[in-house]
């Protein structure tokens, strides 16, 4: 008998609610063990809804904001709680405490401290994901499901061919983006002027700082990005994602990179299968780039509403 396929296709057969333009976010602070404070956002709309709660954690650099579009989609459902990593958004940013393990334990910390106990769904986007995979593998049997958006399943020395100075000096925004704020948010509209909206502006805004000459500067600390940088690049995927007792659903977007991505998919889905006996479910975006969380919300959160059934 020919062992079972670890990589089957994300059925969305459940479309996603329509957004609550209602909806707020209310901020909240909990210490971790180490004293640092780790922010996160509850959102609440009109309705309460009785389903699975969730926690997503924003990719590298981003804040809070970033995942207003999906949970927008999923409130009127379900809790829905979004986690500033440590060093970024309002969370603290102290010099220490950035290993892959230690930041997954934050965010199940934050979880804890929103006062909901029982089972989550955790999604995660591109660095979000892999904090998402390692709480998920610490939560046990608490996560009922985990969904990485662009992220969390690769080892990014071998997909990318760099290591993490290269990419750290990768990330420079080029000086005529950063000259003011108007630049900086029309540059981050040009991306796809169809999607932009207060939400986009709003999370734009988050992510960087004006200064008193009139410059934009990225709002998260370099002594953090840096240490998030190699944090990303120190996960180990196949130590994680076999571990991870619960369905995992994967969405993958556009990459120069797409065929060293897909054998690293191919790769973790495998080992997934044989430790777990579940698949891992995949959806596929080739013509949208890697903030899928802006250019295909309602894609987003019917993934999480899948894994939550």
């Amino acid at each position: 008998m020919a062992p079972p396929s670890g990589l089957v296709t994300l059925e969305l057969d459940r479309p996603a609610p329509a957004p609550d333009p209602d909806a707020t976010a209310e901020g909240y602070l909990v210490a971790t063990d180490d004293g640092s404070r780790i922010h996160f956002v509850e959102w609440r709309g009109a309705r309460s809804g009785t389903g699975v709660p969730v926690v997503l954690v924003p990719g590298l650099a981003a804040t809070t904001a970033i995942w207003a579009p999906v949970a927008r989609r999923l409130v009127g459902e379900r809790r829905v709680i979004v986690v500033d990593p440590r060093g970024h958004g309002l969370s603290d940013a102290p010099f220490e405490g950035y290993e892959p393990a230690r930041l997954g334990d934050d965010v199940v910390t934050a979880m804890d401290g929103s006062g909901m106990g029982g089972t989550f769904v955790l999604a995660g986007h591109g660095y979000g994901a892999i904090l998402a995979a390692v709480a998920a593998r610490i939560l046990g049997e608490r996560c009922r499901g985990l969904v990485l958006v662009d992220g969390g399943w690769e080892r990014l020395t071998e997909t990318l061919d760099m290591d993490a100075d290269e990419f750290a000096r990768g990330l420079d925004e080029p000086p005529e983006v950063m000259r003011t704020l108007a630049r900086y948010l029309a540059d981050r509209r040009g991306f796809d002027p169809q999607t932009w909206d207060a939400d986009q502006e709003a999370a734009a805004r988050d992510a960087v700082v004006e200064t008193a000459a009139g410059h934009v500067v990225r709002s998260i600390r370099p002594h953090a990005l840096e240490a998030s940088v190699r944090a990303m690049f120190d996960y180990e995927p196949l130590a994680v994602l076999p571990l991870v007792d619960a369905p995992i659903a994967v969405l993958a977007a556009r990459d120069d990179t797409a065929r060293r991505r897909e054998a690293a998919l191919r790769e973790a889905a495998d080992a997934v299968v044989r430790a777990t006996g579940r698949p891992i479910r995949v959806a596929r975006y080739p013509s949208d780039g890697h903030n899928l969380i802006r250019y295909r919300p309602a894609d987003v959160a019917a993934a999480i509403s899948s894994v939550a059934a």
